[in-house]
């Protein structure tokens, strides 16, 4: 049925039904026609407005009238849309135009903020560096909770030439030995049971890095070139500087303890002495100071070379140092006293660039510029064994805890490790080509050995199987220990940083 008004036969905007007729009705005409008539206009019956029922039917859509009925109709329409185009291209070209200013403001308020963050970071560092070597005036209290690094200074009445030598006693040589007698009476009882608080394997497999701190050393002559842990409190570390200067850190509070000024040239080698709160830097400068570290005072130095210290190695009984240098000699000298006992030019008359003592204390190790480990008997100051294979200057050498093994490096991509009771390599570990090793350690309890060069390895003992390999140094490692039962490890490189790994 078609939906159209029976009084004026077109649809209709709001159509009823009549329910006499049941017909279909524009509403506005029908109520007209009932107002005037007061009935149905088919059936004539009487009709009320109120009877009327609405039709639902959606939104009626006319077409609009043809007006493009002639050729100037058309081109006046085509006109009129031609005109409204243009207008909306000329206000999108504009909203373009602001658009791009506004952007173009934003760059420049960006590139400005980042100069100004540079500027500040650069300060921040100048500040931090001017924080710790500010040496701290008289009758100024610093009320600040955070402690300020101490800043060393230089030891009175120095001489200008090596000293001479003071030879080696009777009573110094029983004090060597009755050391070496109680060390090796103590490693037979601890047999070879490792201690119980040790981290085990799987743990070190699971070591990630706990830290970075690249703040102890100037940024201006980046690189930490030495690394040592304290014995007595492991939480202390001693680092050596390209800027000349040693730091010590606590790694718990994470603060620098203090900042050990007074070397000439950069500090290659530091030891934190295991009883005592003293640490002993040597450096190219040809000297070797003893430092107090709470007050950061430079207590001795000594001049037992006339060319670069390149290792320093605590004797066991803690009194006496050992030093090896370019001017192919060792020393031996006393701390306390700071007197060269005995100083030895090397069999080969060529420079030496590492030590260690043997941890009987008895012998130690040496290696020199062209490739060679000499073992010398510190009471007869002779050489008595030499262990021959590398190739390039030796760069680390570490004996075992039980004594038996020594690790060594060199600049030819591999450690060798060598048997003390038979004199001999027994095993190699080959790194890849151009790997280097700066650095060596084994832990207290001769479980694990450290390697640290263009990255950080530890390795399993007696079955030299590789646990963890750390790359997270940007540059060259230069040093890695281990902390007390290897729960942690720490790392030094020419990043500027020292990195802490561990299990969390």
């Amino acid at each position: 049925m078609a939906l159209v008004c029976a009084i004026t036969n077109e649809v209709p905007d709001h159509p009823v039904v009549s329910p006499q007729s049941g017909a279909i009705f524009e509403r506005r005409i029908i109520e007209k026609y009932i107002v005037e008539n007061g009935c149905d206009p088919i059936t004539g019956k009487e009709l009320k407005v109120e009877e009327l029922i609405e039709v639902k039917t959606p939104p009626i859509v006319r077409p609009k009238p043809p007006s493009a009925t002639s050729i100037p109709a058309t081109l006046k329409t085509m006109q009129d849309e031609w005109d409204a185009l243009m207008l909306h291209t000329f206000t999108q070209r504009q909203q373009l135009q602001t658009a791009r200013q506004e952007l173009s403001h934003a760059l420049y308020q960006h590139d400005a903020a980042c100069r100004v963050i540079a500027r500040l970071n650069k300060e921040v560092t100048a500040a931090r560096e001017a924080l710790a070597t500010l040496k701290p005036q008289a009758g100024i209290n610093i009320t600040t909770g955070v402690p300020q690094p101490s800043i060393g200074a230089e030891a009175a009445g120095i001489a200008t030439q090596p000293i001479e030598q003071a030879g080696m006693s009777a009573e110094i040589i029983q004090k060597l030995q009755e050391k070496a007698t109680v060390l090796t009476q103590e490693r037979k009882k601890r047999g070879r049971s490792v201690p119980e608080e040790l981290t085990g394997q799987d743990t070190i497999r699971g070591f990630h890095t706990l830290a970075s701190h690249p703040g102890l050393h100037s940024a201006s002559v980046p690189g930490i070139l030495a690394l040592d842990i304290s014995v007595s409190d492991h939480n202390k570390i001693i680092t050596g500087g390209n800027d000349k200067n040693a730091a010590v850190f606590n790694k718990d509070t994470e603060q620098v303890i203090a900042i050990l000024k007074g070397h000439t040239k950069k500090v290659s080698k530091v030891i934190y002495h295991p009883e005592e709160d003293y640490v002993i830097t040597g450096s190219p400068d040809t000297t070797i100071r003893i430092w107090n570290v709470p007050t950061s005072q430079s207590t001795l130095l000594l001049r037992c070379h006339d060319q670069p210290v390149t290792g320093l190695s605590l004797h066991p009984t803690s009194d006496y140092i050992l030093s090896t240098s370019s001017d192919k000699h060792w020393a031996f000298s006393d701390i306390r006293t700071g007197r060269l006992l005995t100083k030895v030019l090397d069999t080969s008359d060529v420079g030496l660039t590492t030590a260690q003592f043997h941890p009987d204390g008895l012998i130690f190790g040496t290696g020199t510029e062209d490739s060679q480990v000499k073992i010398w008997d510190l009471k007869e100051q002779s050489n008595v064994a030499n262990f021959p294979g590398h190739t390039g200057p030796i760069t680390a050498i570490s004996f075992s805890e039980n004594g038996y093994y020594l690790a060594t490096a060199a600049d030819d991509s591999c450690v060798k490790l060598w048997d003390l009771r038979k004199l001999k390599n027994f095993k190699t570990i080959q790194l890849e080509d151009g790997q280097e090793v700066k650095d060596l350690c084994f832990d207290q309890s001769g479980t694990y050995l450290a390697i640290a060069g263009t990255d950080i390895r530890i390795y399993l003992c007696k079955q030299w199987q590789e646990l963890k390999v750390f790359q997270d140094h940007t540059a060259m490692a230069t040093g890695v220990r281990f902390g007390k039962h290897a729960q942690y490890l720490a790392s030094t490189s020419m990043d500027r940083t020292l990195k802490l790994y561990g299990f969390e």
